[in-house]
């Protein structure tokens, strides 16, 4: 699965181009919504990053400063390197618009890239 990945002086290019992919990256056990996406950055938990969301069909990508919340490391056996991170209250937006893009699926039981 292609997430698009890629970081430029401090800003971490992201995009979401279908459904099954932002399935996937979406955390909804996250407060205020949650993202992840693989990648094999050097980050810290607690950090504070500017990513550039590309959503579906979004004519432009969407600026989104977030909390790295979750770290899988290159190496894992079980998940695939990647950042989790934790959209904040002026994300809202954001998230009510991913959660109308997916739907039904929502409430799906497959699993995704963090459960």
């Amino acid at each position: 699965m292609d997430f698009g990945f890629s970081a430029k002086g401090g800003i971490i290019s992201v995009s979401l181009k279908d459904r099954t992919t932002l399935y996937n990256a979406y955390m909804p056990f996250v407060k205020g919504g949650g993202l992840f996406f693989e990648s094999s950055k050097q980050v810290k938990l607690g950090d504070e990053i500017f990513v550039l969301l590309q959503l579906l069909d979004s004519p432009e990508p969407i600026p989104v400063s977030a909390k790295v919340i979750w770290i899988t490391p290159k190496g894992s056996t079980v998940f695939r390197p990647g950042i989790g991170i934790q959209l904040g209250a002026e994300n809202r937006e954001l998230m009510n618009q991913i959660e109308a893009q997916l739907g039904g699926v929502l409430n799906s039981q497959n699993p995704t890239l963090t459960l």
